[in-house]
């Protein structure tokens, strides 16, 4: 009798044990799925909204301007981290394991620190460009020629292999230990770093650049804000002395003071083709500094996490480092190179309108149009502009 109970009790235990494995492996499944389809719309947009930003320039003589060119080399570098760097990561969440050998971990770690490193200086030289060309005007023709910009970006995409290949092809960026077990188990693919090499890496491709770069662009918005001010109160003081002069509030002799003053006011209130220029030229350059401004600030959100959980759990070895945390700040700083483009067609007009065109060239029965260069669009604002008595930039 013991035996017979026994066995019926093994035989509900092991048939109430099935139900409860299959819903774990149930749920283990709709979450994987979930993943792998965050994972795959995040590569997906960046390769092909980062596509679109380099076809849309190559496309419109509007967009070849010096500022986009770096925008350009930026979006391929995007590009490039969506196609060899985010797609590797990828398999290893999906898979739970790494699939490619020793030799592909080493070039896949390289890949990755190449590129993120290769974006931060796309962005410092953006930030330089824009300095020159609203801090120092008069200076920026004579500097940002194309040949100092091919040479800003062949020092962009070489410089970062030093602190990439270099070391982690020779095997500096870890201790003897991990190297040693990362042979006996090429299955596994962990970036674990000693601490010299995390401190100097990370300050080389995130740290100082980014202090750079925002100490660049308090200067820039400064000065664009100052030249703001001075365009309002200058219009404002030029429309109100008019006014009252048309009203006759104004001084009642008609004295060579009172004649010079009224001259200035009507060379403030009555628009010249090169001082209207000159105002669109300086809305123009608030606006890219703006827009590339977002971009800056995006992109160190997105990485601000990631390099501060991998300077803290690269000097302290004792601190906890759950894969789910890993995973996280690795794709939040992922995403960078995906919102980008969304960066340029919400906030910048030019872009915008450059991304609708070729979206319809490649979709739509617009496709036999030629390319557009965007020129109708100018001139369409111009002519906003005359009839319109606002000033100042907005994007």
């Amino acid at each position: 009798m013991d035996t017979v109970l026994t066995n019926q009790t093994n035989c509900t235990s092991y048939n109430s044990s099935p139900p409860v494995e299959n819903e774990t492996e149930w749920t283990g499944s709709f979450l994987l799925f979930i993943k792998a389809s965050i994972m795959a719309t995040i590569i997906i947009a960046a390769i092909l909204g980062n596509l679109l930003v380099i076809i849309s320039v190559m496309r419109h003589r509007k967009l070849r301007v010096i500022t986009n060119y770096f925008v350009v080399s930026l979006a391929l570098a995007d590009l490039l981290v969506a196609m060899f760097v985010m797609t590797f990561n990828a398999s290893v969440q999906i898979f739970n394991r790494w699939l490619f050998g020793f030799f592909m971990c080493d070039v896949w770690n390289s890949l990755d620190v190449y590129f993120s490193t290769a974006s931060i200086l796309h962005l410092c030289c953006i930030s330089v460009d824009r300095y020159y060309a609203i801090v120092r005007p008069l200076k920026y023709t004579l500097s940002m020629t194309k040949r100092v910009v091919a040479i800003m970006l062949l020092i962009t995409w070489i410089s970062p292999a030093i602190i990439s290949f270099v070391p982690i092809f020779l095997g500096l960026y870890t201790t003897e230990k991990n190297q040693a077990y990362r042979e006996k188990h090429p299955e596994l693919c962990d970036f674990t770093v000693n601490g010299f090499y995390a401190v100097v890496s990370s300050s080389i491709s995130f740290w100082i650049p980014c202090t750079i770069m925002v100490c660049t662009y308090l200067a820039i918005f400064r000065e664009a804000n100052r030249q703001e001010k001075e365009l309002y109160s200058r219009h404002g003081a030029a429309m109100l002395l008019h006014q009252n002069n048309t009203n006759g509030d104004m001084l009642s002799n008609s004295g060579g003071s009172s004649k010079t003053l009224m001259h200035e006011i009507n060379q403030d209130l009555h628009t010249t083709p090169t001082k209207e220029r000159n105002i669109i030229k300086m809305k123009r350059e608030h606006k890219a500094a703006r827009t590339l401004g977002i971009i800056m600030g995006t992109f160190i959100l997105c990485w601000l996490p990631f390099f501060s959980w991998y300077i803290i759990t690269s000097l302290c070895t004792t601190c906890a480092n759950p894969d789910i945390v890993i995973t996280m700040v690795f794709w939040i700083g992922y995403f960078n190179s995906t919102l980008n483009p969304v960066i340029y067609a919400y906030f910048n007009r030019e872009f915008r309108e450059a991304f609708k065109n070729t979206l319809q060239c490649l979709f739509c029965s617009f496709c036999r149009r030629p390319p557009s260069s965007l020129d109708q669009y100018d001139v369409r604002r111009s002519s906003l502009r005359r009839r319109s008595s606002e000033f100042g930039s907005s994007l």
